[in-house]
């Protein structure tokens, strides 16, 4: 029975006075840097278990997707190379 009375004693429907609103505030004023204390350290240990979860490729893993990064920007380059050519070969054609 206490309980349901600390309940509706806490409840948000209760219209409360302001004296006790002044109060509440300043109670809520000082837990606030604690919380966010809490919340800086909750946030360093959840990313420290995501850290646990990530997979790792391997070396050789790496080393392949390395290669094929150079591999397809050494492409990409010679496209832009050629078209770049090409449409130089063309304006000097045309315009000149």
């Amino acid at each position: 029975m206490a309980k349901d009375s600390e309940l509706e004693k806490n409840s948000p429907d209760k219209v409360s006075d302001k004296s006790s609103d002044k109060k509440s505030k300043s109670k809520d004023d000082k837990k606030k840097p604690a919380k966010k204390k809490k919340g800086i350290v909750k946030y360093f240990k959840d990313a420290k278990a995501e850290f646990k979860k990530v997979v790792w490729p391997t070396p050789k893993e790496t080393t392949h997707n390395t290669v094929v990064v150079l591999v397809m920007c050494a492409v990409a380059a010679l496209f832009i190379f050629g078209m770049d050519s090409l449409f130089g070969l063309l304006n000097g054609l045309l315009f000149h």
